[in-house]
């Protein structure tokens, strides 16, 4: 799995061996059977993770350079694998075709990013004795655990293993149960640009993800996914003493200004609500419009939710696919049965699809209570909860009154507005006029429920490492 020619076969999943535990997994857009995915035992993860302890020495011992060259080399398989990559995706999740090719380009950007990012952040000098040498130094931590998701696993994988790797730290990637074969392929795909056991993968559920974060070997554990399993990790880990990096669960609000186009509003709204199914981590989940255009904000965001075209997700006329499994179906009927019990109206959607596979149709509820699931609690479906506000500042403070703090967007005309926004809503990006975008090199600390630690970024690669200072004289006359 690990080598610079082939990597090592993955298990086949199809033939358990005595003991073994396996999970049944469905097309999420047919609903028939899919390949099971083998779970690693203690002894397999024990394995791994011991020999990508035995391989740190030497990479860390690496020059950067080569370090950086080796995740080049590793950008440009990924590249060429983009196509393999997207549909097997797009199989495994329900994930666009489309998007899923551009998510595997965004990968091998990021490996090409971090290439380049990762030969500046050595250290620093201190300006002390002039005779003497002060320096702080950067040095790798070990071993990194890397456990990702399944929603975005291509960039939320390698913008990690990317950081971890170029900074000599080696690496046990445990890709989300729901995204195995996806997460596997891109592990094994890097792995060929590196020296045997630098990077080794293990498959498997919370059980497997235990036994890796559990591990006395394991430095630093990474995880991008639900706030549960991160309380859950960094409770574990901390235990031990290892260092945790959490980007947890999000309840994304966007607030709409007076003064705003409705249309506008509506199709900002729309793409952050309906995008990948709303299964994203900065998804928009809460709309708080200004009652003056709140009319006519829903009417256009109806229209565009009954626009959407739900289907094949290899199907290049198809605008939205399914969810990745009934068992998140499931989620999404329960919040927008709750929050219609409570009060809510629907406007559009609000049920299953009769058709096999697990769609859920794009859903528009009014004059949302704020007391329920579906505002409180991560949805990860395609539902756009629509809550009415006096004004611009009501809707700063129900926007900010959440367990999570992940990122927002705000939509307004005023500047003065816009720059209190920015102040006063406490999480980890704040969007002005669009729902998604951003400069490269941008980093930013999720709050509360949402994690901790800068996970993209630079500032990513100053997480990986440890400080050491170092002061250095001549040896003196006694």
């Amino acid at each position: 799995m690990t080598t610079t020619t082939a990597p090592t076969p993955h298990p086949d999943p199809t033939t358990p061996a005595a003991g073994e535990r396996r999970l049944d997994r469905t097309d999420p857009a047919t609903g028939r059977s899919a390949a099971p995915v083998r779970c690693a035992g203690a002894d397999e993860v024990d394995a791994a993770v011991r020999a990508a302890a035995a391989a740190w020495p030497a990479w860390r011992a690496t020059p950067p350079g080569d370090r950086a060259g080796a995740l080049r080399a590793a950008a440009r398989a990924v590249r060429a694998a983009v196509d393999e990559l997207g549909d097997l995706l797009c199989t495994t999740t329900g994930r666009l075709r489309a998007e899923a090719r551009a998510s595997a380009e965004v990968a091998a950007d990021l490996l090409d990013e971090a290439a380049v990012a990762g030969l500046g952040r050595a250290g620093r000098v201190l300006a002390g004795d002039p005779a003497a040498l002060d320096v702080v130094r950067r040095e790798p931590r070990g071993v990194v655990a890397v456990i990702t998701p399944w929603n975005d696993p291509y960039p939320a994988a390698a913008g990690l293993l990317a950081a971890a790797l170029v900074t000599g730290n080696t690496v046990v990637h445990k890709p989300s149960e729901r995204s195995d074969a996806p997460g596997v392929r891109l592990a094994e795909i890097v792995a060929g640009a590196l020296p045997p056991d630098v990077l080794r993968v293990v498959s498997g559920d919370g059980g497997t993800g235990a036994a890796v974060v559990a591990h006395d070997d394991v430095a630093l554990v990474a995880h991008v996914g639900s706030t549960a399993a991160g309380r859950r990790i960094a409770a574990a880990a901390g235990a031990r003493g290892a260092k945790v990096l959490l980007e947890n669960g999000g309840k994304d609000p966007l607030v709409v200004d007076a003064g705003v186009d409705p249309v506008l509003a509506a199709q900002q709204i729309a793409t952050g609500a309906f995008t990948n199914g709303g299964q994203l981590c900065t998804a928009v989940e809460r709309a708080y419009v200004v009652e003056e255009v709140a009319d006519a904000v829903v009417a256009e965001l109806a229209r565009l939710a009954d626009a959407v075209v739900v289907g094949d997700p290899a199907d290049d006329a198809t605008t939205m696919g399914p969810l990745v499994d009934d068992a998140q179906l499931a989620v999404v009927e329960e919040h927008v049965e709750g929050a219609l019990a409570a009060g809510a109206e629907v406007v559009t959607g609000g049920r299953r699809l009769d058709r096999a596979g697990s769609y859920y149709a794009p859903t528009v509820l009014d004059r949302c209570p704020d007391d329920v699931d579906l505002l409180t609690t991560e949805t990860f479906g395609p539902v756009a909860p629509v809550v009415r506000v006096a004004d611009f500042d009501e809707g700063l403070r129900r926007a900010s009154a959440s367990a999570y703090g992940l990122a927002a967007t705000v939509l307004t005309p005023s500047l003065a507005h816009a720059l209190r926004a920015a102040g006063v809503l406490d999480v980890g990006t704040v969007k002005v006029n669009a729902v998604f975008g951003g400069a490269p090199g941008g980093s930013a600390d999720p709050r509360r429920g949402s994690g901790g630690g800068a996970g993209y970024g630079p500032d990513l690669l100053d997480e990986m490492t440890v400080r050491k200072a170092v002061h250095l004289e001549a040896l003196g006359e006694p």
